[in-house]
C-alpha cells in the first residue's frame, strides 16, 4: 500500500465542480506526485465505477488539461471517476511524461499504478474498466500504458499523440487492446507522417490492427461538416473484427493541426464524447455485452437546425438524464427524458452549435 502524503484543499477552478474535484499528492517512487481526482455526484459506493486517466501535453499541466478536455460533464452522466495527473519537470524544467524521449528516468508507469491503487483503496473501483487518454505527450503516455501496464488498462485513446520509437520497439501488451486515435493531417508538432521521436500514425494503427487481429481494411465514414468555418473535415475509420471485439479506430482530421477537437481546431466532433463512447464499449476482457453496458441511449433530434422546440425521439421509454453543452463545454440545460418522445423549449439558447448528451450517446444540433 502506497503512503498517502497529503490531501489538499478542493480545487476551485469552477464552483460547479468545486465539491468533487480534489487535488491529491501521493508518494510514488520516492517523490511526491500530484493529480486531480474528480468523483461525480452520481457515484454510488455500492456500484463499481470505471476510471479514466487523462494525461496533459508536454509543457502543459493537469489543471489546463482538466479545463479544456471537458470530461467532468461526461463523468456526471456516465458515472466514471476521472484523474488528471501532473507530470514532473524534465531537464529543461518542462512538465512531461516519460515516453522514451531524452534522458528522463521518472517512473510514470509506476505513478499510474500508484494512482490506481489509491482509487482502489478509497473508492469502489471497477478494476476491469480502467482507461487512459491524453493530449500530445499524454497520448504517447497512453500508448506506453497499453504496452507496459496492460494488466490494468482496458482501452486507450490518443489525441495528437503517437507511439515513440522506444515504445513501439518494446511494446508487449498482454491482451487485445482497443485503441482510438484522433489526429490532424497538418499537425506541425506531432506530424501525422511521423518524426524522429514519433511513429507514423498509419503505422501505429497497423501495429494494433495486427496485434488485435482486426480486419486490415477499415470502414470509412465521413463526419458531417457541421462547422464549415473551422477549415477542417473528419473521416472516421474503423478496423473491426478484433479478438474479443477489440477494435482500432481513427478520427482523421483533414487539415487539422495540434488540436483537441471540440475544444479548439475542429468542431465537427467532440473528443471527450467520442473517447468515452469508445471506452464505454469495453472492459479488460473485450466488448461489453448489451446487458453490461446500460449507458447507451438511442435517440434522434429534430428539427436540426432548430428555432424554438427541439423534439427528442427515443427507441425506448425508460427515464434517463440529459445535458446540453456549448461546444466550449459549458452546461446550459439538463433534465430527465421520459417516454418515447419529449419536446424541449430551447428559445432561451442563443444561436449557435450545441451538444446534446444522454448516457454515452451525443448529438450535435444548431439553434438558428
Amino acid at each position: 500500500m502506497k503512503t498517502i502524503i497529503l490531501l489538499l484543499s478542493f480545487f476551485a477552478t469552477s464552483a460547479v465542480f468545486a465539491q468533487q474535484t480534489q487535488s491529491i499528492t501521493i508518494n510514488s517512487g520516492g517523490i511526491d506526485r500530484d493529480f486531480f481526482l474528480y468523483v461525480p455526484d452520481i457515484y454510488d459506493a455500492n456500484t463499481p465505477a470505471p476510471l479514466v486517466f487523462c494525461f496533459h501535453g508536454y509543457g502543459s499541466s493537469a489543471s489546463v488539461n482538466l479545463a479544456y478536455t471537458g470530461f467532468r460533464g461526461i463523468a456526471d452522466t456516465a458515472g466514471f471517476i476521472l484523474i488528471h495527473p501532473q507530470g514532473t519537470l524534465d531537464a529543461t524544467n518542462t512538465p512531461h511524461w516519460n515516453v522514451g524521449w531524452g534522458l528522463s528516468t521518472v517512473d510514470d508507469v509506476g505513478f499510474t499504478q500508484d494512482m490506481i491503487d489509491y482509487v482502489d483503496a478509497n473508492y469502489n473501483l471497477n478494476t476491469e474498466r480502467i482507461y487512459s487518454t491524453g493530449m500530445s505527450n499524454g497520448g504517447f503516455m497512453s500508448y506506453v500504458l497499453a504496452c507496459e501496464l496492460s494488466n490494468e488498462i482496458a482501452a486507450i485513446a490518443s489525441v495528437t499523440g503517437s507511439m515513440s520509437p522506444p515504445t513501439a520497439n518494446s511494446c508487449s501488451p498482454t491482451h487485445p487492446t482497443p485503441v482510438l486515435q484522433i489526429h490532424g493531417t497538418n499537425d506541425p508538432t506531432v506530424p501525422y507522417e511521423g518524426a524522429i521521436f514519433s511513429e507514423n500514425i498509419d503505422d501505429v494503427m497497423a501495429y494494433w490492427v495486427d496485434y488485435n487481429n482486426c480486419n486490415p481494411t477499415p470502414s470509412q465514414t465521413p463526419i458531417p461538416d457541421i462547422n464549415t468555418g473551422d477549415g477542417t473535415t473528419v473521416d472516421h475509420f474503423v478496423f473491426d473484427g478484433g479478438t474479443n471485439g477489440a477494435n482500432v479506430e481513427l478520427f482523421k482530421v483533414y487539415n487539422g493541426e495540434h488540436d483537441w477537437p471540440g475544444a479548439f481546431g475542429n468542431y465537427d466532433i467532440n473528443s471527450n464524447v467520442e473517447i468515452w463512447k469508445f471506452f464505454s464499449r469495453y472492459d479488460i476482457n473485450g466488448t461489453l455485452s448489451v446487458s453490461d453496458n446500460k449507458e447507451q441511449v438511442n435517440y434522434s433530434l429534430s428539427p436540426n437546425p432548430v428555432q424554438d422546440i427541439l423534439t427528442i425521439n427515443r427507441s425506448f421509454g425508460t427515464t434517463s438524464k440529459y445535458e446540453i453543452f456549448t461546444l466550449e463545454g459549458k452546461k446550459v440545460l439538463s433534465g430527465q427524458l421520459k417516454g418515447l418522445t419529449q419536446k424541449l423549449d430551447i428559445n432561451a439558447l442563443p444561436r449557435g452549435a450545441y451538444l446534446f448528451v444522454s448516457g454515452i450517446s451525443s448529438k450535435k444540433f444548431m439553434v438558428q
